[in-house]
């Protein structure tokens, strides 16, 4: 499993909540970190909270898009607790191309990001168009950690497992096995899993 390193910087990575968390917001989370630095903090998104209501046709009538329906699918979810009325499209990276999108969707990125965050309504309107990133998800609020809180949340609070970043999972339109296959990547089971406070 993932250990923290000192300084190491973890945009682009995934945190996994641990059972410490159990009965928080945060209970069986996973979140992509679209940055993270020792002095500005981090900020991310949660990937596997399907938002039930406003549904997406909803959504798009209020913020006037069209068509509606869309012309194609795409997940609609609870991004986090922090401008819970702001939406963000989380998508695979724009400058590969549709080739470049496809090869990294099953595999751990080396040569850039798994994914990219825009706030713009002009992606939105892209998606609901049928155009844009290969994959994309339309999520309400994002997480964010001051300075050193997420540091000291992983290795003192025992609150998050560290992954590499899969295209698969961030996108899978399923999200109810997201944290199970998160823990997996790094070989934990939830069941081996233990709530008390101790290094990561």
């Amino acid at each position: 499993m993932p250990i923290l390193a000192p300084h190491e910087i973890l945009t682009d990575r995934l945190l996994i909540a641990s059972p410490v968390l159990a009965g928080t917001e945060f209970a069986q989370t996973v979140i992509y970190l679209c940055a993270h630095s020792a002095e500005a903090g981090a900020m991310g998104m949660i990937v596997n909270r399907r938002l039930t209501h406003p549904d997406i046709g909803e959504l798009l009538r209020q913020l006037d898009v069209s068509p509606n329906p869309p012309q194609r699918l795409f997940g609609v979810g609870v991004g986090g607790p922090v401008e819970p009325g702001r939406g963000f499209v989380l998508h695979t990276p724009t400058s590969l191309g549709e080739q470049g999108a496809k090869r990294r969707l099953s595999v751990l990125a080396e040569e850039g990001p798994v994914a990219e965050v825009s706030a713009s309504l002009e992606m939105i309107k892209e998606l609901a168009a049928g155009r844009g990133p290969e994959q994309a998800m339309l999520l309400l609020g994002h997480a964010a950690w001051a300075a050193g809180q997420l540091e000291e949340e992983i290795l003192h609070g025992n609150a998050w497992y560290v992954a590499p970043a899969q295209a698969d999972i961030i996108f899978d339109v399923d999200p109810s096995s997201k944290w199970q296959r998160a823990l997996a990547s790094v070989g934990l089971e939830p069941a081996s899993l233990s709530a008390s406070v101790g290094e990561a």
